[in-house]
């Protein structure tokens, strides 16, 4: 597909411009009302304040279908490290992890769709604030999502820099894994260093209960399941004579099926109350829920191999690719509505500035994706949404 020079000159100028004026989860006023006045131009009929500063722009040609197209839109609480023109001018944040190519993407795939209105039916382009970590798809279900804006499917691409320049990865299953975190209190009674018979030794409890933590995968549930548990912190004391009364263990659980995520949690709590019973402390376990695994529909997922294959070329796409073990909060809007999340690779291999990993300091979104993108998107709208 070809684009006018104004499309793509403009969508890289949106993203660089998202990506010097970054703005936390459910503070991204500025970059929100940006979306708004972008698509009120294009001739859209927009709704703000979704779920906070979630923003949704619809796009009704006649009678047919109707889907959603999402992409998230906060940044990150990282010092920018690149010297890029357009680096971050706010200090401590930065988009690492390409939302502000996400949303220009999305931005041009709206403004190409309403000047060609090659498809019948109604699209929502939905940006989505709060991905990194505060679950914003949550909070725009919550506030009526599906229910104001009713759709058969909903779909989301995400920048990858692990897959090569403008190949898709995507799966009819399992693309992303769930995410809870915990903490764990062992308290017990502190002492002196040089009489420890007097107390008990959280820190070397907690040890302990590190090893076993990390034997779950291992040992307690089936070598076919997916898991990953990782401690992550821990914190006891501050001097060089004292043991502790009290350790904190802190880390992360992460599972590709929701029956080894229960599987894994109760596992923890077990071996939380049975080391703090045979060691005489006091255990506490605190267990958040957060993301749900990302799972794509299967029939969804193939209309994205199709649209893929006739945009990009067959040679590019990657079908029933290995899912990864990070996570997404698109989850929530896949366990509401079908749909499907894919991946589009920007990595370049004789172009290092490619080949940094999402959340670095040096990341910097491939503008060069940014035409791919939009094939993509506009591929599969008019799939669906045929004439």
């Amino acid at each position: 597909m070809t684009f006018s020079v104004d499309v793509l000159t403009e969508a890289v100028a949106w993203r660089r411009e998202i990506h010097a004026y970054p703005e936390m989860a459910y503070a991204e006023f500025r970059t929100s009302a940006m979306i708004a006045r972008l698509l009120t131009s294009f001739g859209l009929s927009v709704t703000t304040g979704i779920g906070g500063t979630g923003v949704v722009g619809t796009l009704i040609n006649g009678q047919g279908p109707t889907i959603g197209l999402r992409a998230d839109i906060d940044a990150l609480p990282i010092d920018e490290l690149g010297t890029q023109d357009w680096c971050s001018t706010v200090p401590g944040v930065m988009h690492a992890c390409g939302h502000d190519g996400h949303t220009a993407i999305l931005l041009a795939t709206a403004k190409q769709l309403s000047e060609n209105r090659n498809f019948h039916g109604t699209v929502h382009f939905i940006f989505q604030p709060a991905e990194e970590g505060f679950a914003g798809a949550r909070a725009m279900i919550e506030d009526g999502l599906f229910r104001d804006f009713a759709m058969e499917g909903v779909y989301s691409l995400h920048n990858w820099p692990g897959l090569p320049f403008g190949h898709v990865g995507v799966s009819e299953g399992a693309m992303m894994a769930s995410l809870d975190t915990f903490d764990i209190v062992l308290t017990g009674r502190g002492c002196h260093a040089a009489m420890p018979e007097s107390g008990t030794d959280t820190i070397l409890l907690a040890t302990d209960l590190i090893g076993a933590l990390n034997r779950i995968v291992s040992r307690r549930i089936s070598p076919l399941a997916n898991a990953v548990v990782s401690v992550t912190q821990i914190h006891a004391g501050d001097a060089y004579n004292v043991i502790p009364e009290t350790a904190v263990i802190r880390g992360t659980v992460r599972c590709l099926q929701e029956d080894v995520r229960l599987e894994v949690r109760r596992h923890i709590e077990q071996l939380v109350a049975q080391s703090a019973q045979a060691q005489g402390v006091k255990g506490v376990l605190d267990y958040q829920v957060g993301y749900p695994v990302t799972m794509n529909h299967p029939t969804e997922a193939a209309s994205v191999r199709k649209a893929a294959i006739s945009a990009l070329g067959e040679s590019k796409v990657y079908w029933n690719m290995a899912p990864s073990m990070a996570s997404e909060d698109f989850a929530f809007m896949l366990e509401s509505c079908k749909g499907a999340y894919f991946w589009l690779g920007s990595k370049v291999d004789d172009a290092p500035s490619t080949h940094y990993p999402l959340h670095s300091p040096y990341y910097d979104f491939n503008d060069d994706i940014i035409a791919p993108g939009i094939s993509l998107w506009v591929a599969l709208v008019e799939n669906l949404l045929r004439k």
